[in-house]
């Protein structure tokens, strides 16, 4: 969904974040206890190859010779899951990479992190050295870590049961410990810190309450906490303070390309609009210039793509800095001196890094690392190096720094590989079809290995959003699908994605929903073209959105496939709208309609997988989250029965310790594996 890329940092949380290595940080712990029995300099890729291998043979060592659901799943009608086959995928999804967490003051190296049941950083230092862990939290589901500018605190936001019910905390790095310092029961995201450190501004929405407010704390004093900018139904999110600490710039989400900018005063709460009332343009990640005079910010106002602009404060003129550039721009951090942009553009789905001197207005391409995705940039203090992380179709996560002045790339951490196929993993190929009405959609498609012959059975993967994206990045366990199984993954980016400019954006927007569902039905017919690709077995998943549009492909399609598996996928948008949490209800209104408009409703409702179920004659697999805020598990197992009544095949599983997508690491390995077996019944047999 559009609004998800506003609700909680850089992870897009439309669809579950995968963990390659979940579960780590308690198997560390536990060496730690016994740390005689543990040589002193073991490092985390030791830790890594420890955990992986123990867990593997953990899944597989039943007496029984099979994998079995935990005591948080329940399973129905999912046969016998071969122990065998955890030994067979981890060869695959053994893989992890590392992300950045910033630069450590002190040593003046990467920061790398780990968020899974307990979260920690580790220290790199040296480029290629294996990273030495220093901290420790011991609390599950971490979210991010948000770092005062002065080193001696930090925040973070932690969501318990997967209802995204996020609450923020300090921690104290010298002392080692935790302060809670909001309410335990308001949804509270995105803080961030002044830049004297004394202050936090951040999101917050009250349980059942519409939009999102702006509350300041500061963290010498939790019972500061107090309402600053009151929402009037929509979603505020904070970007940066200025340099004097006075103000603060926020932009306000009307819908998924609809967006206000606006400054407001931290000593009076006083606010003021910076766009024009009436515009309908897009407006996020705005910051302060270094002399807190103007605005960088990225906008598709007067544009198809997304620009980076200047906003000068006092003459409200806005300048576009990237006016030739033909591509969104994705991410930018302006130096520490303030003389320097770096800009990440998202050119067809590969990031290009660029220097824009704002002297000059001359730009210059880092080309020294390879293709691929380019995130989360982070300056060093001495404004020479920048560090991000880089991911590939063969790469998890690298992290990298480039130095500014002669463009040279240093790669600090380098993803482990799993055990490697046998052959290389290639990057996917562009593909393009046309759809119904005569537009182009485009995607990517991944081959086996040349060893696998004749007609490849084919899975769609649709993403979610749906103004998401697919971009070639490392698929773990998919890996096993195609290297191993010889199949052949499509990934679609149907109308409603993003990167693509905003009247494709916009195509799919509220009675053009089914619209997608045509583009899917249309690279149907171009699969039927291809001469290496088998029409007769084909399969459609997604998550999300995403499980959503494989759901109702199925419900106009099912002659055409071999099976469809929903992860968290909605079954009537109607409904969703109307159950959804309040703080994102009327941006989701935005993008899929009103639903208490009868009209609307009616129209949703006609299309909703769950009304055609009697329309889905292949088989299905549903996965759900009994704590999902997003899909309510009414929807999920109204359609399971609905199913079942008809005697279509369908496999059921329900997390329930998960939301919105499994997080869990036992669960999301049953997850894997049965999603692998209902693969191998259906679409191979």
């Amino acid at each position: 969904m559009r609004g998800q890329r506003i609700t909680q940092g850089k992870r897009s949380s439309e669809s579950a974040p995968k963990h390659p290595v979940a579960g780590l940080p308690e198997f560390l712990l536990a060496l730690n206890s016994m740390r005689r029995n543990v040589p002193p300099k073991i490092s985390l890729s030791a830790f890594f190859w420890l955990w992986s291998h123990l867990f593997c043979c953990a899944q597989g060592s039943a007496p029984s010779e099979e994998i079995k659901p935990n005591t948080n799943l329940e399973a129905v009608g999912i046969p016998r899951v071969p122990a065998s086959l955890a030994q067979q995928v981890q060869r695959y999804s053994g893989a992890y990479g590392l992300p950045l967490a910033g630069w450590d003051r002190a040593k003046q190296v990467p920061l790398l992190k780990g968020l899974s049941s307990v979260s920690w950083v580790a220290r790199v230092n040296a480029p290629g050295a294996a990273p030495q862990t220093w901290l420790y939290l011991r609390e599950d589901h971490i979210y991010d870590f948000y770092w005062q500018p002065q080193g001696k605190l930090l925040a973070y936001n932690r969501d318990v049961n997967g209802n995204e019910a996020f609450q923020l905390y300090s921690y104290d790095l010298e002392k080692r410990t935790s302060t809670l310092l909001t309410d335990g029961k308001s949804r509270s995201t995105e803080p961030v810190w002044s830049r004297q450190g004394t202050q936090i501004i951040y999101s917050s929405s009250p349980p059942g309450k519409n939009g999102v407010n702006l509350n300041l704390v500061r963290p010498s004093d939790p019972t500061s906490n107090r309402l600053l900018v009151p929402s009037t139904g929509n979603y505020l999110k904070a970007y940066d303070w200025s340099p004097d600490d006075a103000s603060v710039v926020y932009c306000e989400f009307i819908g998924n390309t609809h967006s206000k900018l606006w400054l407001v005063e931290i000593a009076t709460g006083k606010t003021q609009l910076l766009t024009p009332p009436r515009e309908v343009a897009y407006y996020s990640e705005p910051q302060f210039s270094a002399d807190g005079k103007g605005l960088f910010v990225i906008t598709d106002r007067d544009a198809e793509v997304r620009r980076l602009a200047y906003l000068d404060l006092a003459t409200r003129k806005f300048t576009y800095l990237t006016d030739d550039w033909q591509w969104d721009v994705e991410e930018f951090r302006l130096s520490p001196q303030g003389q320097t942009l770096a800009v990440v553009l998202n050119e067809a789905g590969v990031s290009r890094l660029y220097l824009l001197e704002l002297a000059t207005r001359q730009k210059k391409a880092l080309t020294a690392v390879p293709a691929g995705i380019i995130a989360d940039l982070h300056w060093h203090p001495n404004a020479t190096d920048l560090a991000f992380n880089f991911q590939s179709p063969g790469t998890p996560n690298d992290v990298y720094s480039v130095a500014v002045n002669d463009g040279k790339a240093t790669l600090w951490a380098r993803s482990t590989s799993a055990a490697a196929p046998t052959e290389p993993i290639a990057p996917p190929e562009a593909i393009q079809w046309k759809s119904f009405d005569g537009k182009v959609m485009t995607g990517f498609l991944a081959r086996p290995p040349s060893s696998f012959r004749g007609k490849r059975p084919v899975i769609i993967d649709l993403h979610g959003g749906p103004t998401e994206q697919y971009r070639p990045t490392y698929e773990y366990e998919e890996n096993y699908l195609i290297h191993a199984l010889g199949i052949v993954k499509v990934y679609p980016n149907v109308r409603g994605s993003t990167g693509f400019g905003k009247t494709f954006q916009a195509l799919d927007d509220g009675r053009k929903r089914d619209d997608a569902v045509k583009d899917v039905g249309a690279l149907l017919d171009w699969i039927q073209t291809q001469p290496h690709l088998d029409k007769e077995r084909v399969l459609v998943q997604g998550a999300s959105y995403g499980g959503y549009l494989a759901l109702s492909v199925a419900a106009q399609y099912s002659h055409r496939l071999r099976g469809v598996i929903s992860d968290s996928g909605m079954t009537n948008l109607a409904a969703f709208l109307a159950r959804t949490e309040g703080w994102r209800r009327d941006i989701q209104r935005a993008e899929f309609g009103d639903e208490r408009d009868a009209k609307m409703k009616a129209y949703l409702e006609r299309i909703a997988p769950l009304q055609n179920a009697p329309k889905i004659n292949c088989p299905v697999f549903i996965i759900q989250g009994k704590n999902d805020p997003r899909v309510p598990i009414t929807e999920a197992e109204a359609l399971v029965q609905a199913l079942k009544q008809k005697k279509t095949p369908v496999w059921y599983l329900l997390g329930k310790n998960e939301g919105h997508g499994f997080a869990d690491a036992a669960n999301r390995a049953f997850q894997r594996y049965a999603s692998i077996l209902f693969v191998q019944e259906y679409l191979l047999r």
